[in-house]
Order: C-alpha cells, then structure tokens, then sequence
C-alpha cells in the first residue's frame, strides 16, 4: 500500500503556510518561567474586566441550558445593537470573534482570481484569511505609521473585491479623521467593499474620528467590524459582530454558519451592549495607564509609537523575542512584533497600575 501523505491533498496555497502557535496557558507559562504569575499585557485585553451586568449573566446562567442550542441568528442581540445604532436588525451579523467575521465577508465576495488590499502592518487576519482561501492579498506600506490610501487605490483593479482598513490601526494607533475617510470611500466610489475594523473604536477619543456606522447609509459598500473582546471584556466567549447596508448584508448573510455563538456570550454581550460607565472606567485607566508609561519609557530613553487604543508599541536596542523571554522571568507577558513587521519592537496592552509597575521594573532591570 502506497504511504498516505495529506500534502500531495493539499492546495499550494495551504502548503506554503505556517499553522499559528499561540502561547501556552499561564499555569505552564509560569512552570517554564519560574514566576509566580503573569501580568497578561499581550493581547489588548481588558484588564477591568467584563462589565458588571455581563458579570451577572455569567454568574447565573443555568447549567441545564447548556444543553440546548443558542439562537442562530443571535436574535435579540441583533435587536440591542439596531436599537443602540439606530438601524435595522438585519444590518448586523454575529459572528465567533473577529476572525469568524472577516471570514464572512471574504467567503461571500471573492473567488479565485480575486484580491483583497490591507496594510503591510495591521492585524493579519485579512491576509491570512485571503491566503487560506487562495486568494491574493495586496499588502500597502504604512506611510507615517498609518494606512497609505493613495497606494491603496493605486493597487486597485478590475478584480479587487474588498480593501480592508483597521481604524485605528493595531497594532500602531493611528487612525484616519472623517475627512480622510470619506475621500476615500468616494474615490472607491462603489467599486469594491470597503470594511472598516472597528475594533477599538470605543477606546477613542479624538474628535474627528469617523463613527463608521453613521456613514454606511451614505455609502453602501462600507461594512463596519466590532468586537464585545476589546471594551467590553468578552475576549473569552469570542463574540463580534459586522454592520452594513440591507443588501450587503443579506449577501453576506449566505456564507455564515448558524449556532457559531454560544449563547453565553450573546447573553453577556447583551447585557454589554449599553454599558457606557463602563466605557468610561475602561478610558480612566487607559488614559492613567499612556500616561505613566510615556513619563517611565522616556526616562528609559526607549521610544514608543501611540496613538489611539489600548495599547502602544516600543522599541527595543535588542531582540523583542529575547526581550518577551527575559520578561516572561518576571512575570510580563508582552507581544512580540517581529511576526507584525516590526522587529524589535514589542506592543504593550495598557492595563492596571500593578501590571504598569511590574512592566517598567523588569524593563529597567532588562536594560541595566
């Protein structure tokens, strides 16, 4: 019997791509280390936590309920968010994370022979999600740290399907203002789906940023991504959703897998979905957690790259992987960013005081 091998089944585009290893759970994490526990500061999550009332859902969801299927559709969550936005609820789809989402759109506007447009240095998603699918992903330099959009649209072509813009940009911060962003969905003038990841919009708090769901009804093309993960704390029951036009959104409609959302996050993220005060603790501490670190990092004499979000880049006079391992001793986790394009820089989600200090003491002991 001829040796089975599953390569010579696999398409070209599979077999040139590297499976993603993500990093052990933090009891093993702490054995292989030696620490004691780890400040999680790698994954922008929010060190508050869930707010109080998905708090609650979490602490009273029966358990004989986890024997029954959870809405399809996410139903009344659908209902929240149409409320909240002022729109229909079938211009909102829920999806198993951010990653389930984009995967939506691609599966339902592109076929082989397609391209998609990103940056080089933004969250790589997009491009893996077109690779898997054998597509061809066109990634644009960032200019000023930012998203270029005149090479954006000089990339474009007949066969361009979708551009994908994270606004701000993770993992630097920068975002494009209204004025920006509307001239470029006029100069795509419909030829494409535009989508706007919004992920950490509600960290912003710059006047001029474009709310990307008051904009789709001018422009038809744009769907706009957000996430219950960053926020509002929900990263662990994996839950975002995608916002369009009626027609946009019944296309994309087509590609989604239904019982994808469990019905735990979509009862928590229901109970999220209003919870402004905890929006503005969230900001409180961001904003507490920028400014501590601008005074230390720069008495480190390490520069940084900040913008909006929840996070902020530094560069290092050495290697970000020797830099995470050296870290990790001491109970810090970060994110490396030679995999983003950045090498020797590391991103730093802004967290509690305690993870603040513990972060600049073993950066001031790395470094003597």
């Amino acid at each position: 019997m001829t040796p089975f091998s599953p390569d010579r089944l696999l398409p070209r585009y599979i077999q040139t791509f590297d499976a993603y290893v993500p990093s052990r759970p933090d009891p093993e994490l702490m054995k292989m280390y030696g620490c004691s526990r780890v400040f999680r500061l790698n994954n922008n999550e929010n060190a508050l936590g869930p707010p109080p009332q998905a708090q609650e859902v979490l602490r009273r969801f029966p358990p004989k309920r986890a024997a029954i299927y959870p809405s399809g559709d996410a139903f009344y969550l659908r209902q929240a968010l149409a409320q909240r936005f002022n729109k229909e609820a079938d211009q909102f789809l829920v999806g198993n994370g951010a990653n389930e989402v984009i995967s939506f759109v691609i599966k339902a506007f592109c076929e082989q022979g397609d391209n998609i447009i990103t940056a080089d240095k933004t969250f790589a998603v997009y491009e893996w999600v077109a690779r898997f699918s054998g597509l061809e992903a066109r990634l644009v330099p960032l200019r000023d740290f930012g998203f270029d959009d005149a090479a954006m649209l000089a990339r474009m072509d007949e066969r361009t399907k979708i551009l994908f813009l994270c606004n701000p940009n993770n993992p630097t911060g920068t975002y494009w203002d209204q004025t920006r962003f509307r001239r470029f969905l006029d100069r795509v003038d419909g030829r494409a789906i535009v989508v706007a990841d919004e992920a950490y919009a509600e960290f912003v708090e710059a006047d001029d940023y474009p709310d990307g769901m008051s904009l789709m009804e001018t422009y038809p093309n744009l769907v706009v991504f957000r996430t219950f993960s960053k926020m509002y704390g929900l990263a662990g029951l994996r839950i975002g959703y995608l916002a369009g036009s009626p027609a946009v959104v019944d296309a994309i409609r087509r590609t989604c897998i239904v019982y994808s959302v469990n019905a735990v996050a979509q009862e928590a993220a229901l109970a999220a979905v209003r919870a402004d005060d905890h929006i503005l603790r969230t900001r409180q501490m961001v904003r507490d957690g920028k400014a501590y670190l601008y005074r230390e990092l720069k008495a480190l004499g390490l520069p940084l790259i900040s913008g909006e979000g929840n996070f902020l880049m530094v560069r290092l006079p050495f290697s970000d992987t020797l830099a995470y391992r050296k870290l990790m001793t001491q109970g810090v986790m970060v994110r490396t960013m030679t995999t983003f394009r950045f090498p020797n820089f590391i991103r730093i989600t802004i967290s509690s005081p305690e993870a603040m200090e513990a972060l600049i003491t073993a950066l001031r002991g790395m470094l003597a």
